[in-house]
């Protein structure tokens, strides 16, 4: 079984989208292993995000990133990286498919309601980083 990490971003956590959110990945028999709130520091969210420093968008996703609470979770499932990355949709909410999260929720790019782990790899890295090993 793969573990995935998924961040449900300050923006969905204030329009109280967790829920929403948390049911689409249980409707798609992903499981919950752990899960946390948490507001994170500009630093923690630079360790994050490093794959993403110097491009045009990274003081602006630091800033959201850290401008209020979000909640962390792994999941667990049958291919769950990809599995998720479908559920999730495009970056772009209006790329993104019909019934996806960031199609039905996200504001633009950046206010996209989620983040997930992109490879088997990124997720362990992410997932220690997260919640430690």
């Amino acid at each position: 079984m793969e573990k995935t990490l998924v961040l449900i971003k300050p923006d969905a956590v204030r329009k109280k989208l967790i829920g929403k959110i948390i049911s689409k990945y249980e409707e798609n028999n992903l499981s919950i292993i752990k899960l946390k709130m948490e507001t994170i520091t500009e630093e923690f969210a630079s360790i994050h995000y490093s794959e993403h420093i110097g491009k045009g968008f990274y003081n602006n996703l630091l800033s959201f990133i850290t401008s209020g609470p979000l909640c962390a979770l792994v999941l667990q499932g049958e291919d769950a990286v990809e599995k998720v990355r479908e559920i999730n949709g495009k970056t772009d909410p209006e790329l993104a498919k019909e019934g996806t999260i960031r199609r039905l929720y996200a504001e633009n790019k950046t206010e996209n309601c989620v983040h997930a782990s992109d490879s088997l790899e990124s997720a362990k890295r992410e997932i220690e980083l997260w919640f430690g090993k």
